[in-house]
């Protein structure tokens, strides 16, 4: 921090400012002031100084808060004969601040367990905490506090203890586990009926359930649990205490998942839910909604942890069914809210059926499911005085959405066929009111595409009824009935009938029909293509959301692909004169007044035209669309360079000429040195990665025509030195991952298409450094690109040895390594320990095991001395990885070779099946190295 040391009342005055000042300006510079000082190394002695003063709860909390912040990001700048001194304070601090505010004693309360878990010197800190504020019944609030948040900070993201520490520690709790148990159990013995008390009681025993180590014998026969369903059944039970408790006893069911291991307090928690029907019923009629999504969540708790129970037996012992009466009661609650907490359970009850495969089991759960999908149906409708169309976007439109997709996953317990009939007879006896109607038909909607349409009258007949509504319909209806004849769309191929567009609330839904009668009936709607065509010239005069226009109009050139190749030029044409007229249009007018009109949708509608209009087309014969895309190139030109500026619309450009490229392959040769030239153009004064992407689509269509190659290896040049003058900035990498992702797009397109012409070229050590620092760039999709590179750069030294310019490629990949090789391992095993989330493991995998493959030995020396290169203490004391981890680690990575050679003989023409299987193998390797080191504990 600049300039030294603040004062004390200076920074309670940016305290002050930061809570009190009524200009926001005022507020935000106090915050970013405030952030600094957190950040410097005098933020430890002035938090403690603030907490010492007590002046007002502000200063505190915030002292509170940056001494936990520090312990969890900055521990390491302590020296260790410190480390007493400060848990000394912290426990001083919270003694003498418990009474100010509830929320200064969770920060110091997380202060301290943060302390304790680092602190390898501190002891059995349970003992501690409990044996020095045991006897004091005004500290219990704070110990239980204390001993809440310590096993919730064990796997804490903020915290990097590494897994020999964690280990250490989770061991250490377990042992002082009972001991902390029979505190909890003092507590509520001698509170009586102190609801604060209670609650926090409940919140730590949760909390201890959550990790796992609590004894399931012990706590089978504990008194405690006794209470919690004592609480839980009382109907003047408050709102507070009923939430902590139902929280501990999901905790408690969440923890005993494996059943056969944990009987006794399994047994337990089963008989004890069981009794909470009646509760459940009560909290029904006093309309205490609170209560009731309580009791639904620990049913369905219970439902989840003996699902496997109920599946292996069903109504016997602990699978008893009674478990799901529990759930369709709370299915029958009025409230969608209450049924849709249950859907995980019943989503993985269907899960495992469909694995079992055994129509007996099925027989015996299709009845529950059957009341289920009634129940699900009733939930799904609309209000009686619903205006207009169902919204899709609002909480209920999303809750139909999840009962749309978990229909779809059960409907196979009761037949597609069979439910699909009774839905539909329930429409034709009597006259129900319009929202039942609208509801079946979402329902019928849902299950549409599972039922077989071949030679199935009822499937005919429903198509037939619904095409047919009456004009008085409501309007939601007929919305849903449009919905389902799209989801009929194999029928439609059978009983094509018109879809009106004209109606403006309909018109989305008419459209999206369309597009999918169009996805499946492709050939059969060939002979309806002028009329499609009718509608795609007039889109604009319906009132179409931008995503159904766009999708009428995907559906309309998939059509259009499978027409007669002499007809589809014409066709083509026609198709995307509107969009190019328009554009032309805001060309004109944008230089006539001097203001550009955005011309996104015309792109856009362009783009979805040329991705999807993919005839067939022979060796030799001219691509039908050819012409056409010659002939639109300079439209799209021009606006490329009018909106250059404009990122948006710069990619959306890109994005089109992309599918534009893709449509005629090597037909669009002729745009390929002007496109190049604009692209490198407009590049060097706005840097849009959308042209670096754009490029690796070139290289990708032309690197293997070795006319094309110098010119691609130029734009390649040409594009790297603004790119990397963008990534070397302060945090560049950080800041652009977009560019990161789509320079290695470009760069792993070389390596497969022309290796030769990028590995003898000046620019690869500049793309090789570039991607070495990348490694440690945590954004998944930048990450995937840079290990796709650099796994296809390592392996084209090896790969098709059969070709001609094999050697040279071993060649110019051995020069390559042995001036990166030492950098690039160190660089991720240092990753893997420090920087990457769990998800990048897989492809850091697969780049070690190439390098390995290339050159074993070589490989070995760089990864001891990488492994060399790891701390082996934290800054608390704590060993993060022992000599022999190591070694271990050292073997497992460098014995994977043999396996793999093995499986590679054995299966010269299918070395992907053992490549998975050995390359899983490295990968867990990766993961357990990863695991002593602090960022294994990031998500």
């Amino acid at each position: 921090m600049e300039g030294g040391k603040p004062s004390l009342p200076l920074v309670y005055q940016a305290v002050q400012a930061l809570y009190h000042d009524p200009d926001p300006s005022g507020k935000e510079r106090a915050s970013v002031w405030l952030g600094e000082l957190q950040r410097s190394m005098y933020a430890w002695e002035i938090s403690d100084q603030l907490l010492q003063l007590k002046q007002d709860v502000e200063s505190c909390y915030f002292a509170a808060q940056t001494m936990k912040m520090k312990i969890q990001t900055s521990f390491f700048e302590l020296p260790p004969e410190t480390h007493n001194a400060l848990r000394d304070s912290l426990l001083t601090h919270i003694q003498s601040l418990k009474d100010l505010s509830p929320i200064i004693v969770t920060q110091l309360a997380l202060a301290i367990a943060d302390l304790a878990l680092q602190m390898a010197t501190w002891k059995g800190c349970v003992h501690t905490l409990i044996e020095k504020y045991n006897n004091d019944i005004s500290s219990m609030p704070f110990l239980i506090e204390i001993l809440t948040v310590l096993p919730e900070e064990v796997h804490s993201r903020s915290l990097r203890i590494g897994a020999n520490r964690r280990t250490e520690i989770i061991e250490d709790l377990a042992y002082y586990s009972s001991t902390v148990v029979t505190l909890l159990t003092s507590c509520v013995e001698k509170s009586g009926n102190d609801e604060k008390l209670l609650i926090k009681v409940f919140r730590c025993l949760g909390s201890w359930f959550n990790l796992g180590v609590l004894d399931s014998n012990f706590m089978a026969s504990n008194h405690l649990l006794m209470v919690l369903f004592q609480v839980l059944q009382r109907d003047e039970t408050s709102t507070n205490l009923h939430e902590a408790a139902s929280d501990c006893v999901c905790s408690a069911l969440y923890a005993i998942e494996n059943v056969d291991t944990n009987m006794a307090l399994a047994l337990q928690l089963f008989q004890g839910v069981l009794t909470l029907e009646t509760a459940y019923h009560m909290a029904v009629a006093r309309e205490d909604l609170d209560k009731v999504l309580n009791y639904c969540r620990i049913f369905t708790e219970l439902c989840e942890t003996f699902l496997e129970t109920t599946v292996r037996s069903p109504g016997q012992g602990m699978g008893d069914l009674r478990t799901l009466e529990l759930l369709l009661i709370c299915a029958g609650h009025p409230q969608y809210e209450v049924v849709e907490i249950s859907f995980n359970f019943w989503y993985r009850l269907g899960e495992h059926l469909y694995k079992i495969n055994d129509l007996a089991l099925h027989s015996i759960f299709r009845p529950y499911i059957q009341r289920l999908l009634h129940c699900l149906a009733r939930h799904c409708q609309l209000d009686p005085d619903h205006e207009g169309i169902p919204e899709d976007t609002d909480d209920f439109g999303e809750f139909r959405m999840r009962v749309s997709d978990l229909v779809k996953d059960v409907i196979f317990l009761v037949g597609s066929m069979e439910c699909f009939t009774q839905l539909y007879s329930t429409l034709k006896q009597g006259n129900p009111p319009w929202e039942v109607t609208e509801a079946v038909l979402f329902i019928m909607a849902s299950i549409a595409k599972s039922v077989d349409p071949e030679n199935n009258p009822t499937l005919t007949e429903v198509l037939e009824q619904v095409v047919l509504l009456p004009e008085n319909v409501h309007m939601a209806v007929r919305y849903t009935s449009i919905e389902l004849v799209g989801e009929m769309s194999e029928v439609v191929d059978r009983n094509p009938r018109f879809l009106g567009l004209r109606e403006k609330p309909l018109a989305s839904a008419a459209a999206k029909a369309i597009h999918n009668i169009c996805s499946v009936c492709r050939d059969h709607m060939a002979q309806h293509f002028q009329g499609l065509l009718e509608i795609a010239r007039s889109l604009d005069s319906f009132a179409l959301s931008t995503e159904a226009a766009v999708g009428l109009l995907k559906g309309t050139a998939l059509v259009l692909a499978r027409l007669p190749l002499e007809k589809i030029a014409e066709c083509l044409s026609d198709l995307c004169t509107v969009q190019v007229m328009a554009l032309k249009k805001l060309l004109v007018e944008g230089s006539a007044n001097g203001k550009s009109a955005d011309p996104t949708v015309w792109l856009d509608r362009l783009a979805v035209i040329f991705r999807h209009t993919n005839p067939i087309v022979e060796n030799g014969q001219t691509h039908p669309c050819q012409k056409v895309i010659q002939e639109i190139w300079p439209v799209l030109s021009e606006t490329l360079n009018t909106h250059q500026a404009d990122n948006r619309i710069v990619e959306r450009c890109c994005r089109c000429l992309r599918f534009a490229v893709r449509c005629v392959g090597k037909g669009s040769a002729s745009l390929l040195q002007p496109l190049v030239t604009q692209m490198v153009n407009v590049y060097q004064v706005h840097p849009h990665s959308c042209f670096l992407y754009l490029g690796s689509i070139l290289v990708d269509e032309y690197g293997m025509e070795e006319g094309c190659r110098q010119g691609l290896l130029d734009m390649l040049q040409a594009l790297c030195m603004p790119t990397f003058q963008l990534l070397e900035q302060p945090n560049g990498l950080r800041n652009h991952p977009d560019t990161v992702d789509d320079l290695f797009r470009l760069a792993t397109r070389f390596v497969q298409r022309s290796p030769v012409t990028l590995l003898g070229s000046s620019i690869v050590v500049h793309i090789i450094q570039c991607a070495i620092a990348a490694t440690s760039l945590d954004h998944r999709d930048a990450n995937c690109s840079v290990m796709k590179f650099v796994r296809d750069f390592v392996h084209s030294g090896v790969a098709n040895d059969h070709e001609d310019d094999f050697e040279v490629r071993k060649q110019l990949i051995s020069q390559a390594m042995e001036q990166h090789g030492q950098q690039l391992v160190t660089q991720l095993v240092h990753s893997c320990c420090f920087c990457l989330p769990p998800y990048t493991l897989p492809d850091v995998a697969e780049v070690l095991w190439e390098v390995m493959f290339f050159d074993r030995p070589t490989f070995c020396r760089w990864l001891e001395n990488a492994l060399k290169g790891l701390p082996k203490e934290t800054a608390g004391g704590a060993v993060t990885v022992t000599h022999k981890q190591l070694t271990d680690f050292h073997k497992q990575v460098t014995r994977c070779d043999a396996f793999f050679l093995f499986c590679m003989l054995r299966n010269v023409n299918r070395c992907a099946g053992p490549f998975e299987s050995s390359l899983g193998f490295f990968d867990s390797c990766v993961d357990n190295i990863r695991l002593f080191f602090p960022f294994a504990d990031v998500e």
